[in-house]
């Protein structure tokens, strides 16, 4: 992997990145170990889990239900025992939820989608914001979405999610900025691989289309006509959470090669 620059530099730095044996969080992973830091992971996968953690023994991880309670609490205390302390928590987390017009979509599902999506970012959060708080220095990242600045139709749990979590995300900066830690979000377009592979799969199978043409039409309401690469995502984390990005807080950062409209 090429070096940071010292601007970027995380040395030393002890980051707790969510669902992250894979996609998105593992890019992160990889990025922040790269720029010198020291990575806690988890995920729900256990089988996705343990094939990272053999492939990438410098990770050290566990299972985790990030909308469980419970479990988070577990985890922080796992995590902060081995990296002793914490520095930059990544909300990762997060489900698709349920392809289907309002009225037919089923209350659990409707639950599940915001307990994975919004429910762990505020569990988390609320582990990570006293540390931070007591050392005077941190950041945390959450995982919004285009879906969150936009009506989103046939994903309505996703779409609440995402918009709550940018609100969420301004609060924390709020509650957070007078000790010097920083809370933003990041607003990804339709990242490539596996995840989005199954969102086309269910639209296309709820419209008639082929998975083709949901592909297609996905890279053409955005200006740069792309999917956006999970690379994209994993740079913007890194400069929000370095010396470089020191005085930005409470923003929604939107890394979608301009939508222009869903």
């Amino acid at each position: 992997m090429s070096q940071q620059p010292s601007s970027l530099s995380h040395a030393n730095q002890r980051v707790l990145i969510t669902a992250a044996a894979s996609g998105i969080g593992l890019v992160t992973a990889q990025a922040f170990m790269a720029a010198g830091a020291r990575v806690y992971i988890c995920d729900i996968d256990a089988a996705a889990l343990a094939d990272t953690l053999l492939r990438y023994p410098q990770l050290t991880g566990q299972g985790c239900d990030v909308a469980d309670e419970a479990q988070v609490a577990a985890l922080f205390q796992a995590a902060l025992n081995h990296l002793g302390g914490l520095d930059i928590l990544v909300n990762n987390a997060g489900v698709a939820g349920p392809t289907a017009l309002l009225e037919d979509m089923q209350f659990a599902d409707w639950q599940r989608c915001l307990a994975v999506n919004l429910d762990s970012c505020f569990l988390c959060a609320r582990a990570a914001a006293p540390i931070l708080r007591r050392q005077g220095s941190g950041s945390i990242v959450n995982m919004s979405s285009t879906g969150g600045q936009y009506g989103f139709a046939r994903r309505a749990p996703y779409a609440a999610a995402k918009w709550a979590i940018r609100g969420l995300t301004r609060t924390l900066a709020q509650e957070l900025g007078p000790a010097n830690v920083r809370v933003n979000c990041i607003c990804p377009g339709s990242v490539s691989g596996e995840r989005i592979d199954r969102v086309i799969a269910a639209e296309a199978a709820k419209t008639g289309q082929t998975e083709a043409a949901v592909r297609e039409a996905l890279t053409a309401i955005a200006s740069l006509r792309t999917l956006i690469s999970p690379e994209d995502i994993a740079n913007t984390i890194l400069f929000l959470t370095s010396a470089a990005g020191a005085r930005i807080s409470g923003q929604d950062i939107t890394v979608d090669g301009h939508t222009e409209t869903l």
